[in-house]
């Protein structure tokens, strides 16, 4: 027996209708055999749903909206008797076609809905689609009846995440990485026993949200190049599928919940990139795809000439603060948590969510607090990249809401220039160890997101192998990427055999982990840099679905002795919450001593204003608040001089004895088996080096 609100009043061939439900915007499969239809436009006169079978360039029935279907500024309809597993739907939109005034309706053209949670067209990754085709990207209906079990986001404490970023299909596509279904969610899935053993326990995925990567157009050397990474999102509601080896079968939801799930099992964490700034319909010369044609002054950023700002970059930027786009951005953002079980976001060029119409900076951004304080997203992640391509920097003054965590981009700078022998940008670093304090001080130091490296610039490897971008296999002649690397080969340009240099670079890129896991703040790591991953210099790799891209598993046994260093500072990390500790209180804890100091070659003695090449800090954890019985010491010293350097220790107390857990030049050790250090008074530094000693009680005879 049918509801009286679901009765069709309507028909139209074999089809039923009648007028819809508002919400949920997007298409919804009812359980009474229909599925509601619902779609926002303010300046359309008129709105048709358009039905396809699966894969036909015709429509099987074109339904015009009647204008009692329209609420306000939405059009709503339910209709009865579609197969949803064989069916694909689009809208026109009539309305008036006036560039300069930014209105660019045409109802011959079929539009993608905003809210469509599968696309079709892009469902076999590098699979050319038909550029003939006048409506490529079909909206697909998604049955939410996934099995979650008893999963759901994992809310792990933030002080305790390691961060680990990736690309889905460049983490196991090559031949070498040992998974059965390559460059899929799928294989993801079967690489979590190397991320346990890692130790990483958070995954922030690149761009999955649905993208063409064939939307690059050009060739170099016969060689199609594309858009990669994903940064040009075609629907936000939508995965992927060409992520996905059962996207073919519109399966791809299941595929990525599936692997949601499997990693949420064995305790990690996932994070979603978003690129909320943008979209790929590019700029005036772009394609139509659904934003432009449904309600272009809505959803753009328009000069007055109805010309796009480009604050993005990509020709065109999103209008976040409407009232109305801001409700799409949300509405994304809490389908992801509720309908994936994601712990978090990480908002690309972050800084556009604070532009208002006109494209001025606001004191009071209502999209970014509106996101920091809602109810579904109250226990997400939330990092922003606190700067965009128009000139917005705001690492630090993002949002003064402890919510936000920022990537810091002066703690990769200032660590980048120190470690290759920059003095003069000591006394900042000695700030960006402490949590950046002068930048975050009413919140935290969980507000920094520490990083070396990101999937944007050179990997580790090619940070300390190249003085120069190489990114000539990208078509632009080497001008795209960034020319300021802060970068160093340690004494040749790329790939070499000689033995000095390839060790040197291999102590540059300890010394940089090792810093980056033992300072304060949330640490991120980039795939691949734990086995000296290579883009052969290429520091802007987003058109290549090649070995450019794709991490180089056989890397791994290759460079074990790096891989064994990175996993033993991650468990450190993990066994001594001093490390972990959030706060900015550096006083006198239970140890009687500061829970973090630096010191110079004399301890206790350093001047942190003053240029330096060597300096150390040390921590000193309080077994109650570390949940031990008794006190450590933890005496990173570091040294970026060409020459070696000794170190006088800090006196610790009666009983406490020193070893050795870490040193660049190659010695690591797991938890409880570092090795007693030859010395109670000092540490000697070779060149360009770091040491690490804890300094324990040793409560039976010998030490």
């Amino acid at each position: 027996m049918q509801l009286i609100d679901t009765f069709p009043t309507n028909k139209i061939k074999n089809l039923s209708y009648r007028v819809g439900r508002v919400f949920p915007f997007g298409a919804t499969i009812l359980n009474d055999d229909a599925i509601n239809f619902s779609v926002f436009s303010k300046e359309a006169t008129g709105c048709t749903l358009v039905l396809y079978h699966h894969g036909q360039q015709e429509p099987f029935v074109e339904i015009p909206f009647p204008e009692e279907f329209r609420i306000g500024h939405v059009y709503t309809m339910m209709v009865f008797g579609i197969n949803p597993e064989t069916t694909e739907y689009g809208y026109r939109f009539d309305g008036p076609y006036c560039p300069e005034k930014g209105l660019l309706f045409d109802k011959s053209r079929v539009l993608l809905d905003p809210y469509a949670k599968s696309v079709s067209g892009r469902s076999v990754w590098g699979r050319k689609p038909d550029r003939e085709d006048p409506f490529p990207y079909r909206g697909q209906f998604i049955r939410e009846d996934y099995d979650w079990e008893d999963d759901k986001p994992l809310e792990l404490e933030s002080q305790d995440l390691i961060i680990y970023e990736l690309h889905v299909r460049s983490f196991t596509v090559d031949s070498d990485s040992g998974v059965k279904y390559k460059g899929s969610y799928a294989g993801l899935a079967e690489k979590i026993p190397y991320l346990k053993e890692l130790g990483v326990n958070c995954v922030e995925l690149m761009p999955i949200f649905e993208f063409d990567e064939f939307e690059n157009k050009r060739e170099v050397n016969g060689k199609q190049l594309l858009n990669y990474w994903g940064y040009s999102t075609v629907c936000f509601f939508a995965p992927k599928a060409g992520y996905s080896v059962s996207g073919r079968f519109g399966m791809e939801a299941d595929e990525l919940k599936n692997m949601i799930r499997h990693l949420h099992k064995n305790g990690i964490q996932v994070i979603l990139d978003v690129v909320f700034n943008h979209t790929a319909e590019g700029n005036e010369n772009g394609p139509t795809i659904s934003y432009r044609g449904i309600d272009n002054r809505t959803y753009y950023m328009l000069m007055p000439d109805g010309r796009y700002f480009n604050f993005s970059g990509c020709g065109n930027t999103m209008n976040c603060n409407d009232p109305v786009v801001r409700n799409v951005v949300l509405d994304c953002l809490r389908y992801w948590v509720s309908a994936y079980h994601v712990d978090g976001f990480r908002f690309d060029l972050a800084s556009i969510l604070s532009r208002g119409e006109d494209g001025m900076p606001m004191l009071n951004p209502p999209l970014v607090d509106t996101i920091a304080q809602d109810a579904v997203l109250g226990k997400s992640l939330l990092i922003a990249e606190a700067w965009d391509a128009g000139g917005l920097y705001q690492v630090g003054d993002f949002s003064a809401c402890d919510r936000w965590a920022e990537w810091n981009g002066r703690y990769r700078d200032s660590l980048r220039r120190f470690i290759k022998g920059g003095a003069e940008y000591a006394p900042e670093l000695y700030l960006r160890i402490r949590g950046s304090e002068d930048l975050y001080d009413e919140r935290n130091a969980a507000s920094s997101i520490n990083f070396v490296t990101c999937h944007d610039g050179f990997t580790l490897y090619d940070l300390v192998s190249y003085n120069e971008k190489h990114n000539e296999a990208n078509g632009e002649d080497n001008r795209d990427g960034c020319n300021d690397n802060d970068s160093w080969n340690c004494g040749a340009e790329g790939e070499t055999s000689d033995p000095e240099i390839l060790e040197l670079r291999m102590r540059q890129m300890r010394n940089m982990q090792t810093i980056l896991l033992t300072s304060r703040g949330i640490p991120m790591l980039l795939a691949g840099d734990e086995f000296a991953n290579s883009q052969r210099g290429n520091n802007n790799a987003y058109c290549h679905d090649s070995e450019i891209s794709w991490l180089c598993w056989a890397e791994l046994e290759k460079n074990r002795a790096l891989f064994t260093y990175v996993r033993d500072l991650i468990a450190f990390r993990k066994a001594h919450p001093v490390l972990r500790s959030m706060e900015y209180r550096f006083e006198p804890n239970g140890t009687g001593y500061p829970e973090l100091s630096f010191h110079g070659e004399e301890p206790w003695q350093l001047d942190e204003k003053a240029p330096a090449l060597v300096f150390a800090y040390m921590y000193a954890e309080d077994h109650r608040k570390a949940g031990t019985d008794s006190d450590c010491f933890i005496y990173i010293a570091v040294n970026a001089h060409w020459e070696e350097h000794c170190m006088k220790l800090p006196i610790i107390p009666a009983g406490c004895f020193w070893k050795l857990a870490f040193d660049s030049a190659g010695f690591s050790a797991q938890p409880g088996e570092e090795k007693p250090y030859e010395s109670f008074e000092s540490v000697t530094l070779g060149p360009r080096s770091v040491k690490v000693l804890i300094g324990t009680y040793v409560r039976q005879q010998g030490r």
